[in-house]
C-alpha cells in the first residue's frame, strides 16, 4: 500500500492546483466558480493523461521482450516496472539454472553404459541417449516422435510392449544380430514410459562359457572316476593273479594321477583369474627357469627325444631376467615344453630358445618336430578343454588346460602367446614379454669362438644360456 497514498495525494494536488488556477482566471472573467470547475477538470485530465502515458510506456516494455530495463518512472508505474523487472530477471535466472541442471542430467544419462529412452503416452520416442539408440538401431534425432514399435520390429519386443506387463525384463537379438539386448520398461507420469536397455552379449557369452566349463570339468573327472570304480569292482569281485592285480593297480594309479593333474590345473587357473597381476619389481632368472623346466622335461621324455635348451641372442644373456611371478612363469614354460614332448614322436627334438629383440622384447620359443596342428585349430587352442584330437590328448596325459594357463600367464605379465604350426612340420609356441619386464645382463666380454667349455646350445644333460 506504499504506492496508494502518494498516488491519491498527487491526483488531489493536481486537481487543487488546476482548480485554484482556474478560479483565478475565472475571477478575472467574473466566473470564478466555473473557472474553478474547469481548472479542476483540466488538472484531473492532465494527471490522467500523464499516468496513461506512463502505463503505455510500461506496456510497450512488457511487449517488447528485448531485454532492455523497465522505464524508470517515478511513482506507481516506476515501482510496478521495477518489481516486474526484478521478478522477470529472477525467473530468467531460475530457467537458466533449470536448463543447466537438465543438461547436466541428460549428460549424465548420456554417459551411462546403459540405454535410456523416454516414451510419451502414445509410445512415441521423446528422448533417447546414444547407447539406447545403438541398442535399438535408431537415430536419436531423426527418430524422435516416432512410435517405438514401428522402428523396433523384434517380435519379442513388440509383444512385450503390446502386453503392457512390465514386471520382468525381456531379451531379444539386437539390430543386425550383433548381440543380445535386455530391456526393462517402467511406467511413470500420465501414461509415459521409461525404457532401460542393456547389452548382455558378453554376460551371456560368459554364462555359456561357464556352463561349458562346468560340463567339461564334470566330464573330465567322471571318466577317470568311472575307470577307478570299474577297477575297484573288478578287484573286489574277481580273483586276480598277481600280474593282473599289479596291472589293475598301475592303471588305477594312472587315473588317480590324471585327476590330480586336472584338479591342479583347475586350481592354477582359479588362482590366475582371482589374484592381482604380478608386480614388476621382482626379477626371475631365465637361466634358473630353464634349468628347472629342463629337469622335468628329461624325466618326461625318458631319453626318447633330443632336448635342446639355448639362446638366439648374440650377447651373453645367461643372467637375463623377467619381472614377474616365478611360479607362474615356470608353469607356463613347463606346459609348453611338456606339450611339445607329448606330441613329438620318439626320436624327434624339442628346442627351447630364449632371445631378446632389438626393441627389448623378450622371446621364449618352444619349437618341436612333432605331429603339427591344422590351421583351423590354431585360434581355439587356448580355449579350456579344447582338443584337436581328444582321444590322443587323453592318451598323452594332457588335461586340456595347459595352453589356457599359458595364455593367462602371458597376459598377466603384459605379454602374448604366438602359435604357428603345420601338420607334419612341427609347432612353434612363442611367449613374448614386453621390454619393461625384461632385463638384459650381457657380459662385458664375448665368449671365444669355438670354446667348447661354453656352448651356446646344450642337449639333454644340462642347461646353459649363453
Amino acid at each position: 500500500m506504499g504506492w496508494l497514498i502518494p498516488r491519491l495525494l498527487g491526483a488531489l494536488l493536481s486537481v487543487l492546483l488546476a482548480g485554484t488556477l482556474g478560479r483565478v482566471i475565472g475571477g478575472m472573467l467574473h466566473w470564478p466558480v466555473a473557472g474553478a470547475l474547469a481548472g479542476a477538470m483540466v488538472g484531473a485530465f492532465a494527471y490522467s493523461l500523464i499516468d496513461a502515458l506512463r502505463g503505455q510506456r510500461f506496456m510497450e516494455w512488457l511487449r517488447s521482450q528485448d531485454g532492455n530495463p523497465a522505464p524508470r518512472d517515478a511513482g506507481f508505474w516506476g515501482e510496478v516496472g521495477y518489481r516486474v523487472e526484478r521478478s522477470m530477471r529472477a525467473l530468467e535466472r531460475q530457467v537458466i539454472n533449470e536448463r543447466i541442471r537438465l543438461e547436466q542430467f541428460l549428460s549424465a544419462i548420456e554417459a551411462s553404459p546403459n540405454g535410456v529412452m523416454l516414451l510419451d503416452e502414445n509410445d512415441q520416442i521423446v528422448w533417447c541417449n546414444s547407447v539406447g539408440a545403438d541398442h535399438f538401431g535408431l537415430d536419436p534425432q531423426r527418430d524422435r516422435m516416432q512410435a517405438i514399435t514401428n522402428l523396433v520390429r523384434a517380435p519379442i519386443f513388440v509383444a512385450y510392449m503390446q502386453a503392457g506387463v512390465f514386471d520382468e525384463a525381456v531379451s531379444f537379438p539386437g539390430p543386425g544380430a550383433r548381440g543380445t539386448v535386455s530391456v526393462l520398461v517402467k511406467a511413470y507420469g500420465d501414461g509415459m514410459k521409461l525404457i532401460l536397455s542393456q547389452d548382455i552379449t558378453e554376460r551371456e557369452r560368459n554364462d555359456s562359457m561357464r556352463r561349458g566349463f562346468v560340463a567339461n570339468v564334470s566330464h573330465e573327472i567322471r571318466t577317470p572316476l568311472t575307470v577307478l570304480s570299474g577297477f575297484i569292482e573288478t578287484m573286489s569281485s574277481l580273483q586276480l593273479t598277481e600280474v593282473e592285480r599289479r596291472r589293475v593297480i598301475e592303471l588305477m594309479a594312472q587315473q588317480a594321477q590324471r585327476m590330480q593333474l586336472l584338479v591342479g590345473d583347475l586350481l592354477t587357473l582359479a588362482q590366475l583369474e582371482g589374484s592381482p597381476r604380478p608386480g614388476s619389481d621382482r626379477w626371475v632368472s631365465v637361466r634358473q627357469l630353464l634349468m628347472q623346466v629342463h629337469a622335468s622335461a628329461e624325466a618326461l621324455s625318458a631319453g626318447r627325444h633330443t632336448l635342446v635348451f639355448g639362446s638366439l641372442s648374440t650377447a651373453d644373456n645367461a643372467n637375463d631376467s623377467i619381472a614377474g611371478a616365478d611360479q607362474e612363469l615356470h608353469s607356463a614354460i613347463a606346459n609348453l615344453v611338456n606339450n611339445a614332448i607329448r606330441y613329438t614322436p620318439a626320436g624327434g627334438s624339442v628346442h627351447v630358445l630364449w632371445s631378446i629383440h632389438s626393441d627389448g622384447v623378450g622371446e621364449l620359443e618352444v619349437r618341436d618336430t612333432g605331429i603339427g596342428i591344422a590351421k583351423e585349430h590354431l585360434p581355439r587352442l587356448t580355449e579350456r578343454f579344447y582338443r584337436v584330437d581328444g582321444s590322443r590328448s587323453r592318451d598323452t596325459g594332457g588335461t586340456g588346460l595347459g595352453l589356457s594357463i599359458v595364455k593367462h600367464v602371458a597376459q598377466r605379465h603384459g605379454g602374448e602367446l604366438e602359435i604357428s604350426s603345420e601338420p607334419g612340420q612341427g609347432s612353434s609356441f612363442k611367449l613374448l614379454f614386453p621390454a619393461a619386464r625384461v632385463r638384459s645382463a650381457a657380459k662385458s666380454t664375448d665368449l671365444a669362438e669355438g670354446d667348447a667349455s661354453a656352448p651356446a646350445l646344450v642337449e639333454n644333460s644340462h642347461v646353459d644360456i649363453t
